[in-house]
């Protein structure tokens, strides 16, 4: 601990020994000691220190203690300093006063009682120390106030003079403090600041999110910080970020909560800005690349093209100058015939892919045995495979129900991937083809699927390219040197067809020659007319069918394809219901005229009057003449905008071909809120 100072102690007296019996009884008091044995040597230590107390003899020669006492009491430093007069010889009142006079606060006799002398000189010491303690005191606490007032100065200045604006809010919401710039920021004046919450300066279309997010952190109180657009009274709108964290007190009590509004538009303008420019140079880089692969299809098309023509011009000059024997004639018509195959299979691809991208590829629906169609595809490519020697191997699961489809189209995906499989696979190679039932989930619905294998040991796929496998115009080699033909058209297509029977495909492959796998999963019909025998025989057909739940409801079927009109026909018949189908919206119309129908299943792409127009004509309606009558729109075309066309024309409800039966039926019973219970497998 630090020790404390010694306090000063003057003593003055011109006898020698009369100072030496004073230290002696003031000794103990572990105090500084200060002689002088003359009124001048007493004036001249009080030019250096300052004295708790002064014991002034009265008799001295020269100056005497009453000029010294007037002396110091005319120096400002000293005018306060306690005076003890001593003195050898009796006191009288007109000394006595005279002291007093002077500012003495005592009068001792000479000699001194210890004991007195020691316990007025403690007095007087003690006095002095807690003056100066005071007197440090209040020079700390000055300095602290002073500090203060910088302190606060500093931290005003710091606030008007923000670049971003703050604010405080108590507990209950009430705004406490905001600084210029955060009035600047809202629009508010000073006043209007206090008054109301930086909320009711958000613009109103992000007000709402505004609000949700600073409830849930008035609620979880974890550090908030959010981006919004604010909106003044004048119309200005800018970005701004808002910043808060809870106030604590040093017991961890909530005070409030102390945040920053930051201006952003300059940072957003930039961060827009520059996504531009990525999305420009992305879109550059897409349409070089995109020139990139046309030049290369149209450089591989003349090629293609070229190649199946020298040869059937090269055997047809040959058979017009050159009379052949019967042998080397039908070689020669073999080759032609067989080139000119190879070339209307590749006009055929580039047609189907010109329909694909106008969104004209219709597909004739109807029941299908894959079987069929997987055996059929299986023949058509034997005469590819024999010649190289490729042994095919097939797992058909007969057990396998039937697709809603086109099975034309079905057997072009099917070739498709075993032509691509035969023809990237080497002499001597394999293909295994499979058929199996496998069960998925769409929609959070568990439903069965068809899924088709194609397994080869050929060349394989890179793991670069294995995503764009199926992307048109794509091949793993397109230089003039490759050892594989073609386009790069056969995948996309079936990709493209795949997903019109609501279908998915995936390639696989471990790498650089070690084979390649596409899966195609199919959804299977829920209760097909092929299927649908051998569960009533079995008994296994659920009461809802059987009990007809649509008995009695007329539906107008309109479709332009007649195997699409017989099928529907037929699915609204086995549930009970009168079927009418026509081909075209005048028929419809005329039938409406004619006979009431519950509900219109109508189809979209139609040729001359499509299904929009029928849907339009009959909203024109008074609804005794079919005004009214609930629609559901059947379409090829898939995406979000097609079916808000279709809901916005006047259709109740839209669904994708190809049409599955059971969904259809739930879809017409909700329209009509019909009380049944759509069959399930």
């Amino acid at each position: 601990m630090q020790m404390e100072p010694k306090v000063n102690i003057l003593l003055v007296d011109d006898k020698l020994e009369n100072l030496l019996a004073l230290e002696a009884i003031l000794e103990k008091l572990g105090e500084n000691l200060v002689r002088a044995t003359s009124g001048e040597e007493a004036l001249r230590c009080l030019l250096h220190q300052d004295f708790a107390v002064i014991l002034l003899d009265v008799q001295m020669p020269g100056m005497d203690g009453f000029e010294t006492a007037t002396l110091i009491r005319n120096r400002g430093r000293s005018r306060h300093t306690p005076i003890i007069f001593l003195t050898a010889f009796s006191t009288s009142d007109q000394m006595l006063f005279k002291g007093y006079a002077l500012g003495a606060v005592d009068y001792l006799l000479k000699p001194l009682d210890p004991n007195i002398l020691t316990s007025k000189v403690t007095v007087f010491v003690e006095l002095f120390k807690k003056t100066e303690a005071v007197k440090q005191q209040t020079a700390q606490l000055v300095a602290v106030n002073a500090e203060l007032r910088q302190s606060e100065e500093r931290l005003r200045s710091l606030s008007t003079c923000s670049p971003v604006g703050i604010f405080e809010i108590d507990t209950e919401g009430g705004c406490r403090y905001t600084n210029p710039r955060y009035q600047a920021i809202c629009g508010l004046k000073a006043a209007e600041s206090l008054e109301k919450s930086w909320l009711e300066s958000v613009h109103p279309e992000d007000r709402e999110q505004a609000v949700a997010s600073w409830s849930s952190y008035i609620y979880y109180g974890r550090d908030y910080s959010e981006e919004f657009r604010f909106q003044t009274a004048q119309g200005i709108v800018r970005w701004v970020q808002v910043r808060s964290s809870p106030m604590l007190s040093g017991q961890g009590e909530l005070l409030g909560y102390v945040g920053t509004l930051e201006d952003i538009t300059e940072r957003k303008q930039a961060e827009e800005v520059r996504a531009q420019v990525i999305r420009e140079q992305t879109a550059r880089q897409e349409a070089e690349a995109a020139n990139r692969m046309k030049d290369e299809f149209l450089a591989v098309l003349s090629h293609e093209l070229r190649t199946p023509l020298t040869s059937m011009l090269g055997w047809s000059k040959i058979l017009r100058s050159k009379k052949l024997d019967d042998k080397a004639t039908s070689r020669a018509l073999e080759a032609i015939e067989r080139n000119a195959i190879s070339q209307m299979q590749l006009i055929e691809d580039i047609l189907d892919v010109s329909r694909i991208i106008r969104g004209q590829l219709r597909l004739n629906v109807s029941a299908v045995n894959l079987i069929s169609v997987m055996e059929a595809a299986l023949e058509a490519v034997r005469p590819l495979a024999d010649p190289k020697e490729i042994l095919l191997n097939t797992m058909l699961d007969t057990s396998v129900g039937s697709v809603y489809g086109d099975p034309a189209r079905l057997q072009q995906i099917v070739w498709n991937l075993l032509t691509n499989a035969i023809k990237f696979t080497a002499k001597g190679g394999r293909v295994e083809v499979n058929l199996s039932v496998v069960w998925g989930e769409e929609q959070q619905i568990t439903q069965k699927y068809a899924q088709i294998k194609v397994i080869d040991t050929g060349i394989g796929i890179s793991s670069e390219f294995l995503p764009k496998v199926f992307d048109r115009f794509r091949q793993a080699d397109s230089t003039t040197t490759r050892s594989h033909n073609g386009l790069g058209l056969g995948l996309a297509i079936v990709r493209h067809l795949v997903e019109l029977h609501k279908g998915t495909i995936f390639a696989q492959s471990p790498g650089t020659g070690q084979g390649a796998t596409f899966t195609v999963k199919l959804p299977l019909l829920q209760d097909n007319r092929g299927n649908r025998g051998n569960r009533e025989a079995t008994g296994e057909i659920s009461s809802s069918v059987a009990s007809t739940p649509l008995v009695g409801l007329r539906v107008l079927v309109v479709d332009d394809e007649a195997d699409t009109r017989n099928f529907l026909s037929f699915m609204f018949e086995e549930y009970g219901a009168f079927a009418i189908a026509v081909a075209s919206v005048d028929e419809a119309l005329a039938v409406l005229e004619q006979a009431k129908a519950d509900i219109l299943i109508s189809d979209i792409g139609m040729s001359e009057q499509d299904g929009y127009t029928l849907i339009r004509k009959l909203r024109s309606l008074e609804p005794e003449r079919g005004g009214c009558i609930p629609a559901i729109a059947l379409t090829a075309y898939t995406r979000e905008e097609d079916r808000l066309e279709a809901l916005s024309a006047g259709f109740q409800q839209h669904l994708s071909k190809p049409i599955d039966p059971t969904k259809l039926i739930a879809m017409v019973a909700n329209v009509l809120k019909l009380p049944v219970e759509v069959p399930v497998s």
